[in-house]
C-alpha cells in the first residue's frame, strides 16, 4: 500500500485530503508545515508528497526544493496543491522540482487521478 504525506497548515484541508486519499486505498500521514514534513520524510520516506505552498516555518517551494536536493528523498513525486492559481505560480513550482500542480478548489476525481498517475510513474 502506498503512503502519501499531506502537508498543509490548514487542518481542515489535511483532513479532507486524507479522507479522499484513504477512500482511494492509500495510507496517509500528515504534516502542518514544511519543517514537520522534513522530519517525517527523514523518519520514513513516503511514496508521494502533496504540499500546499503558503505555510509558516517552511513553505511548499522550499520543501519541494529540499526534497529534490536530498539524495534519500529526491525520487519522491511532489504534487503541489495550492490556491495560488497564476501561471507564474505553476511555473515556479515546476522549476522547484514539482511533478504536478493542482489548484484549489479541485475536483476530487482529478486529484486522485493525478496521485495515481504520479505513483505509477514513480
Amino acid at each position: 500500500m502506498n503512503t502519501v504525506l499531506v502537508v498543509d497548515d490548514s487542518q481542515t484541508v489535511r483532513e479532507m485530503l486524507s479522507d479522499l486519499l484513504q477512500q482511494g486505498g492509500l495510507t496517509v500521514i500528515e504534516a502542518a508545515n514544511g519543517l514537520e514534513a522534513k522530519e517525517k520524510i527523514q523518519a520514513k520516506v513516503p511514496d508521494l508528497v502533496i504540499t500546499d505552498l503558503i505555510m509558516p516555518e517552511m513553505n511548499g517551494y522550499e520543501l519541494c526544493r529540499w526534497i529534490k536536493n536530498t539524495p534519500s528523498a529526491q525520487n519522491i513525486p511532489v504534487l503541489i496543491c495550492s490556491t495560488k492559481d497564476q501561471e507564474f505560480d505553476r511555473y515556479w513550482g515546476m522549476k522547484q522540482g514539482a511533478d504536478a500542480y493542482i489548484t484549489k478548489p479541485f475536483q476530487p476525481g482529478d486529484l486522485l487521478k493525478t496521485v495515481k498517475q504520479l505513483l505509477r510513474s514513480k
